[in-house]
């Protein structure tokens, strides 16, 4: 069973703590690790190309002219693809870009991504943050004085409010609470820095 220290806030080592192999030890599976990256981005993709079709545009409820006797063609709408101001046809229109990844999968992948960071020591165990006040400056002591790189997904429990907001101002810094952790966020930084509290989510939720 692999072992990490764990360190306060002023970077001493408090402690050690042990990493359940069933996650942090599993298989590696590259295709599903790209297979939730391409989902999650593709869920944040928008599509914004849009254009009416003559339902959606405004008026043309009434028939222009009667329909015989005027010389003119038959018309039963100002609103038609034909006229000026009337609908498209075939216009682009905004698309779903997400698709669905079992739950299965999606776990699989993110013990993947968890086990190359444990491999890689890039795991930084932090025992707690501590900060009475969301403070920006404070934060980024303490990301300092435990050696995070300067791109790093911090991980804190689910009442660590304090800590996101102090985060969120960081450049390259990725605060997430541990039940939202995901493949891209785990995968997109330098180093992953799990808090103890964290550490304790992530374990229940994926074992």
């Amino acid at each position: 069973m692999l072992k990490l220290p764990i360190r306060d806030r002023d970077g001493n080592v408090v402690g050690e703590a042990e990493l359940a192999s069933s996650i942090f030890e599993s298989k590696i599976v590259e295709s599903l690790v790209h297979q939730a990256v391409t989902l999650h981005l593709a869920k944040g993709r928008g599509g914004n190309a849009s254009t009416k079709t003559r339902k959606e545009v405004r008026g043309g409820g009434i028939k222009p002219w009667r329909q015989k006797g005027t010389g003119r063609a038959r018309a039963g709408s100002i609103r038609s693809p034909l006229w000026k101001g009337g609908g498209v046809v075939f216009g682009p229109h905004p698309r779903d870009f997400s698709f669905d990844m079992p739950k299965k999968a999606r776990r699989l992948a993110l013990k993947s991504v968890l086990t190359m960071k444990a491999k890689d020591d890039k795991i930084i165990l932090v025992k707690e943050f501590a900060m009475a006040a969301p403070k920006t400056k404070e934060a980024a002591s303490i990301l300092s004085k435990v050696g995070a790189p300067k791109r790093v997904t911090v991980v804190v429990g689910a009442d660590d409010m304090t800590v996101q907001k102090s985060m969120r101002n960081l450049p390259n810094v990725k605060s997430i609470e541990a039940s939202q952790l995901n493949v891209y966020d785990a995968l997109n930084n330098e180093a992953l820095l799990i808090t103890e509290t964290a550490l304790a989510k992530i374990t229940e939720v994926l074992s």
